[in-house]
This record gives structure tokens, sequence and C-alpha cells, in this order.
């Protein structure tokens, strides 16, 4: 198909969400107490809405999406796939490359299609205010305009680093209503607690998690919500394969690389996640790559085990490859890629070996966000410059070797507010980082003694 875009009807976006816990290798560990023991709906129902629990726990390979969410995912829904032709053609590459564009949703990322089913799911219960924490604000800008359109009131907790680096996102999300501060806060014992050992604490997202369901378990009216990690946000962004499988068959495609960024693994998960079902039952044969920074080496250089989501142990244990619920990254300007832990669902099929992680430091990164932008004409978020980087090196092996593969990737998100990212590098003022072995050694150290 010689096209830049191919496009779905909005009858096409996909009317039930693909759920892979019936299909993964090996059972997934349930989540634990700190005593070891096997969390139950009711330890979470003081911060989750019940339906989001059951979709958490779900045996059911598919889910059916509520018509209510459907009527607001066509506001953006099906998003494109498009063919990079141009980066093509400067990489003098025979692969072909696509990209899943996410960036044209209201808040420019992929995060609003968990964050309108969360929002519905707690509005439905009676809920009338929710909490979050956001790292570059690329999940709070979503959860602010679901809950902005579902007539919800919301208080984000930023993370500090970001919430200075990226003063827009914060304006956003008080366009939509929002209430924003800056992690950790004196509001509450978490924040107290970190500011009192560090009161120029960067904060964290595990930092920013703490806070976020102490809010909510203090306020009978409030539940917690989260843009990653767990399951039922996995299930939610599968949308996005779903509509890519579509797209791929129109243009006569099956895709031999899929490629998507790594924080928590949302976005990674929501591209591959549909596919990982035939590369399990062996109808696909495709190198799934999870791509990270080395300043948060969490798939690459992480334990897998049991840990805690947040800083100050108030979540469940989750199995989960881990740099310690302790880590405090650095500034890095991939704010979205600055958690400790991973996704269970990821973690356990890296575990398996079904898809593989690799670590990028951000100036090679910048450089293929420049690289992209300057041929294609996109200006990516930094999380989304590491999919990118991937799939520019996966195109460049191509090159050498004369393979005609298809490459797919999520371009997860646009930089528009990233720009005092790109100011930086483009100032050689951005710096490489690799988190030291001896901080992470010291950090895995203090992990729960649960197998």
């Amino acid at each position: 198909m010689e096209s830049y875009k191919i496009m779905l009807g909005e009858n096409e976006i996909p009317n039930k969400w693909y759920n892979v816990i019936p299909d993964l290798p090996t059972p997934l560990p349930p989540p634990l107490k700190p005593d070891g023991q096997p969390v139950g709906p009711e330890d979470l129902a003081p911060v989750f809405a019940m339906e989001l629990i059951k979709q958490e726990v779900s045996p059911e390979r598919w889910i059916e999406i509520p018509d209510e969410i459907i009527e607001i995912y066509k506001i953006w829904r099906p998003t494109p796939l498009r063919r990079a032709y141009c980066l093509e053609k400067d990489l003098k590459t025979p692969a072909r490359i696509y990209y899943k564009d996410e960036s044209v949703s209201p808040p420019g990322s992929h995060k609003p299609n968990t964050a309108v089913a969360q929002a519905y799911y707690n509005k439905i219960e009676g809920t009338r205010t929710l909490t979050t924490e956001t790292g570059a604000g690329q999940w709070g800008s979503a959860l602010a305009f679901a809950t902005n359109k579902l007539g919800l009131d919301l208080r984000v907790y930023m993370v500090k680093v970001s919430f200075d680096q990226k003063p827009y996102r914060k304006i956003l999300m008080e366009t939509w209503n929002a209430q924003v501060f800056s992690s950790p806060t004196n509001r509450t014992k978490a924040g107290r607690s970190i500011l009192e050992k560090d009161p120029d604490c960067l904060g964290s997202l595990g930092i920013a998690i703490s806070e976020a369901v102490e809010d909510a378990v203090s306020h009978d009216d409030a539940k917690y919500t989260l843009g990653s990690v767990l399951n039922h946000v996995m299930l939610h962004q599968t949308v996005i394969g779903l509509e890519t499988k579509k797209q791929l068959d129109l243009a006569g495609e099956t895709p031999d690389v899929l490629i998507g960024c790594v924080g928590g693994g949302s976005n990674f998960a929501g591209l591959s996640f549909p596919f990982v079902k035939d590369k399990i039952e062996g109808r696909l044969n495709a190198d799934i790559i999870a791509v990270e920074p080395t300043a948060c080496p969490t798939l690459t250089k992480g334990p897998y085990r049991y840990d805690h989501g947040d800083a100050v142990k108030m979540t469940p244990l989750l199995k989960m490859y881990t740099l310690g619920h302790d880590f405090v990254p650095p500034g890095i300007h991939s704010g979205g890629l600055r958690y400790h832990g991973g996704s269970p669902l990821v973690s356990s099929l890296v575990h398996d070996k079904v898809v593989r992680a690799k670590a990028y430091h951000q100036i090679e990164v910048f450089e293929a966000a420049l690289k992209f932008a300057r041929t294609e004409g996109m200006v990516c978020a930094p999380e989304t410059a590491h999919a990118i980087k991937a799939a520019i090196d996966e195109a460049e092996k191509c090159s050498q070797t004369g393979e005609e593969k298809c490459i797919v990737f999520n371009y997860s998100g646009h930089g528009f507010f990233d720009l005092g990212a790109y100011r930086e590098y483009l100032s050689g003022n951005l710096k490489e980082y690799e988190y030291p072995k001896e901080k992470i050694a010291e950090s895995i150290a203090a992990l729960p003694d649960i197998e």
C-alpha cells in the first residue's frame, strides 16, 4: 500500500480488550501482602474501583468495552498507522518502518486509553474524586482529560523533577480542572517522611504513588488510579495493538520486529500483547523489544523479585523486575521511564524470553529523536525516542544484511511539552548517565525477603 497513513473507520475501534493472562507461558504470580499471603479483592477495595479489581485478576481472554467508553474513544480513535518512508530513505534501508501514532489523542499520548476507562468505572460506582501520580505529566494529563469529560475531581502528585522541567504539563492538567502538586509534598505523611530525610529530593514515581494512595485511602469519596504497571492498565491499552493488526493486514504486512519504550510498560504492552498471543501460539516469529533508559534499567539490570510498587510500602508486593522501591533515579528528561519496577505481565514475558529488553543512553536517544524529526517531521516525547532509537538500529541492521523486515513501533506521544529537553540536547548540556551498579545493589538489598 503506497501511502504514508493507514486509517481505519470509526466503526473499527475494537469493542473488546485483549487479556493476555490466560495465554501466558507461565502463570502470573499473585500479588502478596507483606506477610506473604495472597491479596484479595477486599484488600484492594479501599483503593480501586471494584470493576477494575475484577479486570486485574480476570481469567477471561476478551473483556467487552462499554459503549460509553467507545464514544469517548471516538474523539481520537482509531489512530493512524504511518509508514516512515522518509526515515527509510535517509537510512538507505530495505526495511519497512511503521509507527502507530498515539500522539493524536487530546493529551498527546497513549495514556487516555486507560484513563477514560478508569474514570468511567469509578464514576459508575459513585466515586467523586480520583488521585494519581504522574512522572513526565503524560498520565496526569490523560487522567485530567478523562475526569473532566466524566465530571470527576482529580488530585495529581507530579514527580518534582518533572514538575520543574515541564511546567506546561501542569498547566494542561489545570486546564482540565485538575489540582497538581509537586511530589514529595507536605500534604501527606509519606511526603513529609521523605522530605525530612532529603529536603531537596527530586522525587520518584514510587514516592508520588505513596502520596496518591495515602490521599485516596484518607478520603471516603476518593479512589486511586494508576497509569501503568497493573494488569487492568495493560488490558485497556491493547486497543493499540488490536487496531495495528487490522492496519497491517490492510497493508499486506506481517511484523518482523515490534518495539515500545518501557517505564511501567503500558504502551509497550498495548502494542505488543495482541501479537504476543500469536508468537506464543507459533503463528508469528517476531522480535518483540522493550526499550528503557540506562539511567533506570529495570528490565535489563533488575532482579525478577517481589517488591512494593511505592516508596513507603503501602502497595501490595508484585512479582516483577525491580530496582527496589527505595530507588530514586536521576533527573533524566524521560520522566515517564523513571519507575523502579516493571509491569508484572511484561516482566513475566521478559523472564520467559517471549520478549526482550534493551537499554539506551539519553544522548543517543535524542540523536534518534532529531533524525526522526528531521526526516518524518514528528517531534516525539523523550520516552518515545527510545523506541525510535531501537527501530533505527533494527533498520540499520537490515541495511547491512539486505533483509526486508517489517519494523513496527509505538509512537507513544508527542514532544511539544518537552522542548526544554531538546534545548538541553541541542545546546550540548545533556549528559550521558548510567545508574551505578553499586547504587542498584544498595537499593536491591532492601527488597522484601519473599521469592
